[in-house]
């Protein structure tokens, strides 16, 4: 199991969407936020992705599909 963290920037117009629930959803990870801001036109989270890494790899390729802006955090764990 890794445990990767990267931050998460969303488009304003993505903003109230349920982006990281359905990625929860659509692939074997567990996700956890380690901080994050949620405004009206802005938004961005640090995310804690847990699972195997091909599954890690999936679901930031989800992310990116769906508009979201993610980089990886320094410091990542790989267990």
């Amino acid at each position: 199991m890794a445990k990767l963290r990267f931050h998460i920037r969303y488009p304003e117009e993505k903003i109230p969407d349920p982006i990281l629930y359905e990625i929860g959803q659509e692939f074997n990870v567990i996700t956890s936020i380690r901080r994050a801001d949620v405004r009206e036109t802005t938004g961005w989270l640090d995310v804690e992705f847990t699972g195997e890494v091909d599954e890690i790899d999936n679901a930031i390729s989800g992310l990116r599909d769906k508009g979201c802006i993610v980089d990886p955090i320094e410091l990542n764990i790989v267990e």
